[in-house]
């Protein structure tokens, strides 16, 4: 997995970071790590660009719900903790919509496994940068 990540001015500063390759047990947690850089520098807003991200397991789904819970300012589960951490994600998956993380571009199945666990309804997607940085 190959991570890079640009800042872009809406109408609140974003952190785009854009992931290469498949997001799965072998580095959801450098992804994490990753997000918690940018959030220690001071990134409140995250877009995740999964344009090039071909295949996503359960790990991913741990490694996004991280990244929501810590922008939101909670602890996120230790993803150490295996069936915790998916518990954690149906707990959020009851709240409201996340606002400081968004995606974009997910491929087909990244598509799939998103709408089969539910996170559609729970984070943003958007096929178009611009107006994925207008929305946050």
């Amino acid at each position: 997995m190959q991570m890079s990540f640009t800042q872009v001015r809406g109408r609140v500063p974003v952190a785009v970071l854009k992931l290469n390759g498949d997001l799965d047990g072998s580095c959801y947690q450098n992804v994490i790590a990753g997000a918690k850089s940018l959030y220690d520098k001071g990134a409140r807003h995250i877009l995740l660009d999964l344009s090039n991200v071909p295949y996503m397991s359960s790990a991913g789904i741990v490694a996004l719900q991280s990244i929501a819970a810590m922008l939101r300012g909670d602890t996120p589960a230790d993803p150490e903790m295996g069936w915790s951490a998916l518990h954690a994600v149906e707990r959020d998956l009851e709240g409201s919509p996340q606002q400081r993380l968004k995606l974009l571009n997910p491929q087909p199945h990244v598509d799939q496994v998103l709408e089969t666990v539910g996170l559609k309804s729970y984070l943003e997607i958007y096929t178009d940068l611009d107006t994925a940085i207008a929305a946050f």
